[in-house]
């Protein structure tokens, strides 16, 4: 039998390749011997049992084999809070931060009704939960796999204040009393084109769900309707914030019409336009868009 920190060595080794070694080896200690990461620094000598070393070689192996991390050991921090995820579920990203920093900025107070189109494992709407445990959120998501993660996202979060739904962008909003009701209406939609999803690490492309990432063939038709259908949901003057691809700014700026008096961009860490906010008009009618660009 070998020690946490005889595993740590080798594990680093065997997986020198990979993006993070430290780190991941790390991770799939943790997980294999089901310690805390305190755990982990406190006792280096402390021995793993034959069958956690076991595990610990298997899923060195599957990572080598290019599984992801998050779903080896089922769990992908965001926002600060441990996202429970699994195959099937989109694995959230360090760049959608953004989305929620942006969000949380416009919040004024809590009691906010808020849709998250397309929740995924739920990390968008839990961490806006989290900083504003009065608002109220609609979740959707077309994936019963994805809502199964979210609910138990929610669950070991605590929070009440969530509704999930199944269904297709606005399908499951379609009731009178909630048309033109939403303060926010926040997404991260599909947006990889089909040419796109060809060319993505085989990391992503073999393991994670592509619905939840291609949109089409030009990885804009999400993004169309979504900013199309969100003008009857959302209150005079309330928020369409959405996270868009690489290169995709110019052309998602141009979906916006006159129903919009302000249209943002925002980069992410690495300058790429990553979030845009647009602000629907106070009163609807003809007039030329202005866009904050």
């Amino acid at each position: 039998m070998s020690s946490i920190q005889e595993l740590f060595n080798k594990g680093k080794s065997l997986l020198r390749n990979c993006p993070q070694p430290s780190l991941e080896t790390k991770l799939l200690i943790i997980k294999s011997a089901s310690i805390s990461e305190e755990e982990f620094y406190a006792f280096p000598e402390t021995e793993l049992s034959r069958g956690q070393e076991k595990l610990f070689y298997r899923l060195i192996s599957r990572r080598l084999e290019g599984f992801p991390l998050a779903y080896l050991t089922g769990v992908k921090e965001f926002w600060s809070i441990p996202f429970r995820v699994f195959p099937g579920v989109l694995i959230p990203r360090p760049e959608t931060e953004l989305l929620v920093e942006k969000v949380i900025e416009l919040i004024s107070h809590e009691e906010k009704l808020i849709a998250d189109i397309g929740t995924g494992a739920g990390n968008i709407a839990v961490s806006i939960a989290k900083e504003f445990p009065m608002a109220r959120i609609i979740a959707t998501d077309i994936s019963q796999k994805a809502l199964r993660a979210a609910q138990l996202n929610i669950s070991l979060q605590k929070i009440s204040r969530i509704t999930f739904i199944r269904g297709s962008l606005f399908f499951p909003l379609k009731k009178p009393d909630l048309e033109g009701k939403f303060d926010f209406i926040v997404s991260n939609p599909p947006y990889v084109s089909e040419i796109e999803w060809e060319k993505l690490q085989k990391e992503i492309k073999n393991h994670e769900p592509k619905k939840a990432l291609v949109a089409g063939k030009t990885g804009l038709e999400v993004i169309h309707n979504l900013i199309r259908g969100a003008i009857k949901y959302l209150k005079p003057e309330g928020y369409l914030c959405f996270e868009i691809g690489v290169k995709q700014r110019e052309k998602v700026l141009s979906f916006f019409g006159p129903e919009w008096s302000k249209v943002e961009c925002f980069d992410d860490l690495r300058g790429i336009p990553r979030v845009i906010i647009a602000r629907k008009h106070l009163i609807n009618e003809e007039k030329g868009s202005r866009l904050n660009i």
